[in-house]
């Protein structure tokens, strides 16, 4: 795919996409309720919550951005430097630590961010979708495409949302069952640790090719790209900063791995705490068919789940703590999500509802424990259950 095709694509999340009028997700159990009338009416409070925030943008949010990215990379160059005399331990320390935020910033709060289009209002050729790239494996214009696209436009749909277990999971019950999930404890564990690694050859679609689906020729096309940036990633990270730290390059080198598996970790934590906890639901290909904007917002809703927390874990979340509200406004600038979610709240509890919210440590155990279950067919699982 072309990087034009795909920066179009990408800002395609920029508004929910419309479709003509019908009955899909208001069909649901959970929202059985909800008439027609009643879906498009909290969808028209959704659009216009949007557009109050959204006519409302100025310079305190552009001070915003600017200073978490002034602070991001003054604790980039600051553990930079304090690793440079690594061999001291109380520098790796600071300076892994301070490593480790600045990786989790660049990825969470202002990568992600910013590849959304979130601050391209601001037409500032430096924080803009189409010219970021980020501190990552995977590349920019891969990841805009599978993810701004294919999961903000597919959101938990089984068979078109492929962030519904990666691929490699099984984190819903309508997933069919193999054998290999019995292991999926374990493969958890390992896309924690490479989280990064495992996004960016998921952005390949390998089970696409062997399917018969996608032309070996195109993956093969991708996989170049894909090395490209690996390499540089290894090169900075690995051979280049442990190279300039002379007597300390065996310690930088450790710190750099330190502080990429801690963000590694983290961001896998976040974004699977939004998606795959108890309250988080998922739907069939046949909800689409048809589906207007209000049902879309509905789909977003029902699909997010919240972690409660203070403002400096929402920081280091890249407000990903508001799922609800990032999936509902994807191009939304992510410090306003705080200022919507009581509105966003108050919508639900007046429909009748969901809002998945709950505190990092409860959402967490939740995911595990569902990745746990979900290892076992249906039948074996819901003894499990029943036994606990």
């Amino acid at each position: 795919m072309s990087s034009a095709a795909v920066i179009e694509i990408a800002q395609s999340d920029r508004e929910p996409p419309p479709a003509p009028a019908g009955a899909t997700t208001s069909s649901t159990a959970t929202t059985a309720h909800l008439s027609e009338a009643d879906v498009e009416d909290l969808g028209a409070e959704l659009d216009a919550l949007r557009h109050s925030v959204m006519s409302d943008l100025g310079e305190d949010d552009a001070r915003y951005i600017r200073r978490v990215i002034a602070v991001q990379r003054g604790l980039d160059s600051g553990g930079r430097a304090l690793l440079l005399v690594s061999v001291l331990p109380p520098a790796w320390v600071a300076g892994t630590a301070a490593l480790s935020v600045a990786k989790i910033l660049e990825n969470m709060e202002i990568g992600h961010n910013v590849l959304h289009g979130q601050w391209d209002w601001m037409n500032d050729p430096e924080i803009h979708s189409t010219q970021w790239e980020w501190d990552s494996a995977s590349s920019a214009e891969g990841w805009k495409y599978s993810h701004n696209f294919v999961h903000h436009t597919y959101t938990n749909v089984l068979g078109r949302d492929r962030d519904v277990g990666y691929a490699v999971l099984r984190v819903d019950r309508d997933q069919p069952w193999r054998p290999h999930h019995l292991l999926q404890p374990l493969i958890n564990a390992g896309l924690a640790l490479g989280f990064e690694y495992g996004i960016a050859i998921y952005d390949v679609e390998l089970e696409e090719v062997v399917a018969g689906r996608k032309p070996w020729a195109d993956a093969r096309r991708e996989l170049g790209g894909l090395w490209r940036k690996v390499r540089g990633q290894i090169a900075k990270d690995y051979l280049g900063w442990p190279l300039l730290s002379g007597l300390s390059a065996p310690t930088t080198l450790a710190a750099n791995l330190t502080a990429n598996v801690v963000r590694n970790v983290w961001s896998h934590a976040v974004i699977f705490c939004g998606h795959f906890p108890a309250g988080a639901e998922t739907f069939t290909e046949d909800q689409l068919e048809g589906e207007t904007r209000g049902e879309w917002y509905l789909r977003q809703m029902l699909g997010s789940a919240n972690i409660d927390g203070p403002p400096l874990l929402h920081l280091m979340t890249g407000n990903l703590s508001h799922q609800i509200e990032h999936h509902l406004f994807p191009d939304m600038p992510s410090n306003r999500y705080a200022e919507v979610a009581p509105a966003v709240r108050d919508i639900c509890r007046r429909y009748g509802l969901p809002y998945t919210s709950g505190p990092l440590h409860r959402q967490y155990a939740n995911v595990l424990g569902t990745i746990m279950r979900l290892s076992l067919p249906n039948r074996a699982a819901a003894t499990t259950d029943a036994a606990a």
